[in-house]
């Protein structure tokens, strides 16, 4: 049950941590006045606004504007940058969730073994015993799996918050090269 306690603790703060980070971020607001800054040839403030942001997306398309003649390296390297942040903890989560079942199970076969010692020690005679430690291994399965639950949902939202986010600044990228195109053709 310790182990579990463990993956419990961690799991908890690791959930904590990304909901928090995750509930900052969300910038179409700020990447919308770049783009926009970016259309009316004002490139050096759009970069001003872009780098003075602490969001994940504005982020990337002051990487873009940086270097307009090869925007789309530049944003993509900072992408990778930025994704890689999101993903912090995600696979902490995923062991904690294949990890806690098992560790689960592992708990019922040890008591399940400690029963049929009692049982081979004592004979059949007194049933409360075996049947006591048999009730008390199974706590430890459906603590595992209690835990792995547990993680399993916020897990999943914030492999769908990634997604979200990597096609928003996919978006904004693909958007802001062709404002760059646009500006250097005007």
């Amino acid at each position: 049950m310790l182990p579990l306690l463990i993956c419990s603790i961690v799991a908890v703060g690791v959930i904590i941590e990304r909901y928090l980070y995750f509930r900052r971020i969300g910038a179409a607001d700020i990447a919308e006045q770049v783009l926009e800054m970016v259309s009316c040839g004002k490139s050096d403030e759009a970069r001003f606004a872009a780098v003075k942001s602490s969001l994940p997306l504005p982020r990337v398309l002051a990487a873009g504007i940086v270097c307009p003649a090869d925007s789309s390296r530049g944003m993509e390297a900072q992408a990778v940058l930025e994704l890689s942040a999101m993903r912090r903890g995600m696979p902490v989560l995923d062991t904690i969730i294949t990890l806690s079942p098992l560790l689960g199970l592992l708990g019922t076969i040890v008591g399940m073994i400690s029963s049929f010692q009692i049982m081979a020690a004592q004979g059949m005679g007194q049933p409360h015993a075996v049947t006591g430690g048999v009730a008390e291994a199974l706590i430890a399965t459906a603590t595992g799996i209690t835990v792995a639950v547990i993680a399993l949902i916020p897990y999943n939202y914030f492999l769908s918050r990634i997604e979200r986010e990597t096609e928003l600044i996919e978006h904004y990228a693909t958007r802001l090269e062709i404002a760059l195109e646009n500006l250097a053709k005007g």
